[in-house]
């Protein structure tokens, strides 16, 4: 059996500020060093054959916080960054509402309407081509044991989404993902999903 241990990266300075990070980047903040220093804490443990990160700085950070063996191998992989916003990445929110509303309000609300065009962004069916891609380079390149993978709140919606097969309007139908929120997923042999251990996890993190 493979088990894939998947997280977000932690909080980081834009987060805070309510601006989209995309494939731009900004610093983890303390909380986001504490919070992955809390998961690493969870997961103690576990040994991992693979630490597959996006090759985003703020992901790259929280893999090198959360690998407990130096001698675990981290892969770097560009496949794994977040969806592109274009020219939404770096503003607030608030100020992509002024803008974008119906745009904007499409991606969180009715995601198979989201149109990426107007802003010069990814589409959602793009970045699905591109994940499946990865978590197929991931599944053939691993036969058993326990990988870990870093990566950003929209492609581990994503990753979601491509083992349960479910269509681009449910994208969004799991929990809420927090920055080091924890979701384990178990693949048979075949590379068929076998059950969600957790999903989205936050349990070992100081939220109320």
């Amino acid at each position: 059996m493979l088990t894939l241990y998947l997280t977000r990266h932690g909080e980081t300075q834009w987060n805070i500020e309510n601006r989209l990070q995309g494939s731009k980047d900004s610093e983890l903040t303390s909380k986001g060093i504490e919070d992955a220093k809390r998961l690493s804490n969870m997961l103690s443990e576990v040994s991992f054959n693979k630490i597959y990160t996006s090759s985003s700085k703020r992901a790259v950070t929280t893999a090198n916080l959360l690998r407990n063996n130096l001698i675990t191998p981290i892969i770097e992989v560009d496949g794994l960054k977040e969806i592109n916003f274009g020219d939404w990445e770096g503003k607030t929110k608030f100020e992509i509402n002024e803008r974008s509303k119906k745009e904007f309000s499409s991606l969180w609300d009715s995601p198979h309407l989201y149109d990426h065009s107007p802003h010069s962004g990814e589409s959602l069916i793009a970045l699905r081509y591109r994940i499946a891609n990865v978590i197929q380079n991931i599944l053939n390149s691993n036969e058993e044991g326990n990988l870990l993978i870093v990566t950003h709140a929209v492609v581990l919606a994503t990753i979601v989404a491509y083992f349960k097969q479910s269509p681009l309007e449910n994208l969004w139908d799991l929990p809420f993902v927090h920055g080091t929120s924890l979701t384990i997923i178990n693949v048979d042999q075949e590379k068929r999903l076998i059950d969600f251990s957790l999903l989205c996890d936050i349990s070992h993190l100081d939220i109320t």
